[in-house]
């Protein structure tokens, strides 16, 4: 127990917490834009892995970093259109649409992989580029805290300023503004002429490109390669942080580290030989325990609401 202890306390443990929280925040502030806009987007799983998979063969087919950049983000977007077509266009149920969107990338991917490249397990038949890591001068300099921030993967920091810009999209921009009022009140919405099948699919359409980012991070970042179903349940844990951070930026952003801590703790225990079922188990008791918080929270505010509007009622 004491070594558990002694290693949390590292520079070493702070910088993988940062590391494992990038595909999980991306994939969080993606959730955070759908579900304000009224459009739950439950494919966050999916798409990760389609864009997991078109950005280790884009850039290993192409040899191109960017060009495998491109594709991954390619193919979070087709899922984020089916999502939307299907939704919005044929009047599917988005939970169940997103639900069978998971289900085919699941397979999908394996399927296409192996048309591509012959291989059921992996794309390490061809060589995946990857994002580089960045050294940040000065800061670099700082004991114990350039050791956590600096020397980061490039997407990593994207991460974190992606949260930076969804909340200046949804508070100070005029497509933001519309992005919550169709989520709030579509009624209220449709009546001063905001289009509700438009700026859902533009939701859509943000938060699968930011998932996407999250997808490319783990087979052009965390790992070197894509391998078979290596989103391990992320865009679900993503779900459950942006859910915890009440649809809002910054607090999502604490939720998905807390998750990433999690993470983290579990990478550490397995290296330390602890019985695999347990290490497995940490993210998701995790996510369970956080949920089971965050609702007693809110049923608690809830109480609180209704006790303040039936004093005020009685006053009158």
């Amino acid at each position: 127990m004491g070594n558990i202890l002694e290693y949390i306390f590292t520079a070493e443990f702070g910088y993988s917490i940062l590391r494992v929280t990038t595909p999980i925040l991306f994939a969080a502030i993606a959730s955070v834009v759908a579900e304000n806009s009224g459009a739950s987007n439950i494919a966050l799983e999916g798409i990760m892995l389609f864009a997991a998979l078109f950005g280790a063969v884009g850039s290993g087919l192409t040899h191109s970093l960017f060009l495998g950049f491109c594709c991954a983000i390619l193919g979070g977007l087709i899922i984020s259109l089916l999502l939307g077509y299907f939704a919005l266009y044929l009047k599917t149920d988005i939970i169940l649409a997103g639900i069978a969107l998971n289900t085919l990338a699941s397979g999908g991917t394996v399927f296409l992989m192996y048309v591509i490249l012959h291989d059921k397990g992996s794309t390490s038949s061809i060589p995946t580029l990857v994002f580089p890591k960045v050294t940040i001068p000065l800061l670099d300099r700082i004991p114990v805290i350039g050791s956590i921030f600096s020397g980061q993967n490039l997407l990593t920091y994207v991460a974190f300023l992606m949260v930076a810009v969804v909340w200046i999209l949804l508070y100070k921009t005029k497509l933001g503004m519309h992005i919550r009022c169709v989520g709030e009140n579509m009624e209220a919405a449709e009546s001063v002429g905001i289009s509700i099948r438009k700026v859902k699919m533009i939701a859509l359409l943000i938060s699968g490109f930011l998932a996407s980012l999250g997808g490319a991070f783990l087979s052009m970042g965390y790992m070197n390669g894509f391998s078979r179903d290596m989103v391990s349940g992320r865009g679900f844990i993503a779900l459950a942080a942006a859910a915890m951070g009440q649809l809002s930026p910054v607090p999502t952003m604490f939720a998905s580290l807390i998750f990433g801590f999690a993470d983290a703790l579990s990478n550490m225990l397995a290296a330390m030989r602890i019985p695999d079922e347990f290490v497995k188990l940490i993210p998701y008791a995790t996510t369970i325990v956080g949920l089971i918080l965050f609702s007693a929270s809110r049923s608690r505010q809830q109480k609180k609401k209704r006790i303040a509007a039936l004093m005020t009622s009685q006053e009158a």
